[in-house]
């Protein structure tokens, strides 16, 4: 048990352990860590001071809204940036910024064009800032580094100044080269609309009337032309009817007549007044009512009686004229008869109705003619209507492709002239370029964090150095551990005069050295504060 109590005892009490190392050591640590610092700060007052300026960019949306106005530039203000960039940090522009500030001038020894490109472009330091919304860039700062404040405020500017000079050119390029390329595209969409027009037009010359759209009134012509051809027909077959009939009455007007001059009966030309007012009659009924009607089939009866009865009586006259004596005077008669009026006005009335009859069926072959051509109109309609899709099917996407570059090029006219008004995205300066104060590199405060960090690290090296191969034991359980019996008793340290001297010379020299360090360090620190 005393064992084990010995054992969680000197766990408990290995802090003492690293105090009388503290004690023992002080002097070992604080030497290299004060030496540790002083390099490292002091190398912050020797290397090259460079001074940084910058400024920050604010990118600023379109004035017009994209509802009136749409942008016709690349929105991808990111790969925008990136392209510009390159194009800044090209050679010549560089160089241009170089001869025009004289940079470099001050240098040890002669540099070359390159040499001053690359210098400059290790100064050149550009940072987007983002939205914490949407993540889209709202602004960016431009920076540089250089030996003297002025120097570099005068790079950033002329580096602020070319990124918004850039921007503005590079959109209104932009916009200028989209504006011509549609202009471009919409000439050949009207060369092409132009020839497919054309095309249909031609077309619809060579198929006039027999086009889609003139179906319905194809079908009405023809359905004129066809009542007008029937009536034509029935006028036509009135005339011939008419035609028998003074043919009739002429032939009866002759045996009449040559029957009067030998001292016949003219019952006769009874019978043919009342066959004539019978079939006038009938003409009027017909025209009204059918073949069906009572009152036609009576007098067709009536017609076909007093027919037969007229054929008997002029049989019966040319019997009679045959046997009498004085047939070679008839001759002369009906030499005489022509001379009658009556006779006279039936023969004209038959001329007239000739002539009608030949006129109505050449109207009636024309009309004939015409209702063929309207009827094969109808008929190639619907070939016609096939050959004129597949033509207006080109023409119609010619022309939506045409209004739809007419609409775009609008457009894009209007955004290249709001680009030339300065009216679209664009950068602006919020700050000009700062005159730095203080040096950006080195900076001296962290490099005296950076040197405290540096000699601890160093004092613990050596501490731990000395301890490692310092073979004294200055502690008692490492003296009981090593022996191989138990102790009975222990003698108690007595210290003489002159050791209580020393170890207090000793004490009195570590704290005056620990306070010298931590003064010394806190003069660097507060003096790097203020000067760095």
């Amino acid at each position: 048990m005393e064992e084990t109590y010995e054992e969680q005892k000197s766990t408990r009490l290995d802090l003492q352990h690293y105090l009388q190392v503290v004690r023992r050591r002080h002097l070992h640590f604080l030497i290299p860590l004060f030496f540790g610092w002083m390099v490292v700060w002091g190398a912050s007052w020797v290397l090259p001071v460079r001074y940084k300026s910058g400024t920050l960019i604010l990118v600023e949306q379109p004035s017009m809204p994209k509802n009136y106005v749409l942008p016709n530039v690349n929105d991808d203000l990111q790969g925008r940036l990136q392209s510009i960039t390159q194009q800044i940090l090209s050679r010549t522009r560089l160089l241009l910024i170089v001869e025009k500030l004289n940079l470099f001038g001050d240098s040890r020894r002669p540099l070359s064009p390159d040499e001053k490109v690359d210098l400059m472009r290790k100064g050149i330091d550009i940072e987007l800032v983002r939205s914490t919304q949407d993540n889209q860039i709202t602004a960016f700062n431009v920076s540089y580094s250089a030996k003297t404040p002025r120097i570099a405020q005068q790079v950033t500017g002329e580096l602020t100044n070319l990124f918004i000079n850039e921007n503005l050119k590079v959109r209104q390029q932009q916009s200028e080269d989209t504006t011509r390329f549609i202009g471009t595209q919409l000439e050949n969409a009207r060369a092409t609309l132009a020839e497919q027009e054309a095309r249909v037009k031609e077309f619809k010359g060579q198929h006039e009337g027999e086009l889609p759209t003139q179906e319905a009134s194809n079908l009405q012509i023809l359905s004129g032309l066809q009542a007008q051809l029937q009536s034509e027909e029935d006028t036509l077959n009135a005339a011939k009817q008419q035609r028998v009939y003074l043919q009739t009455l002429i032939e009866q007007s002759r045996t009449l007549h040559t029957r009067s001059a030998d001292g016949a009966p003219t019952d006769l030309s009874a019978v043919e007044s009342e066959l004539a007012q019978l079939r006038s009659k009938l003409t009027d009924l017909s025209s009204r009512y059918t073949d069906q009607f009572p009152e036609i089939k009576s007098l067709k009866d009536q017609i076909a009686q007093t027919e037969k009865k007229r054929a008997s009586l002029i049989a019966e006259l040319r019997a009679k004229n045959n046997k009498s004596p004085g047939n070679e005077n008839m001759a002369e008669n009906a030499a005489d008869l022509p001379r009658d009026p009556a006779l006279l006005q039936l023969q004209s009335q038959l001329q007239a109705n000739q002539t009608e009859i030949a006129n109505r069926e050449q109207s009636i072959a024309g009309l004939r003619a015409k209702v063929n051509s309207y009827q094969d109109r109808l008929n190639a309609a619907p070939a016609r209507e096939q050959q004129l899709a597949d033509l207006t099917r080109g023409y119609d996407q010619s022309k939506a492709n045409y209004d739809e570059l007419l609409k775009k090029q609008s457009e894009s006219a209007m955004a290249t002239s709001m680009e030339q008004m300065q009216q679209g995205e664009r950068f602006r300066t919020l700050d000009p370029p700062s005159l730095p104060l203080k040096p950006d590199f080195p900076n001296r405060l962290k490099f005296c964090g950076i040197g405290l960090a540096v000699g601890f690290a160093l004092g613990l090296l050596v501490v731990a150095a000395f301890e490692m191969f310092d073979d004294r034991l200055y502690d008692d359980k490492k003296i009981k551990t090593l022996l191989p019996i138990a102790i009975m008793s222990e003698i108690p340290d007595i210290s003489s005069p002159s050791d209580e001297r020393r170890e207090k010379k000793r004490k009195v020299l570590g704290w005056a050295v620990a306070s010298f360090v931590a003064v010394i360090i806190l003069i660097g620190s507060a003096f790097s504060y203020l000067r760095g």
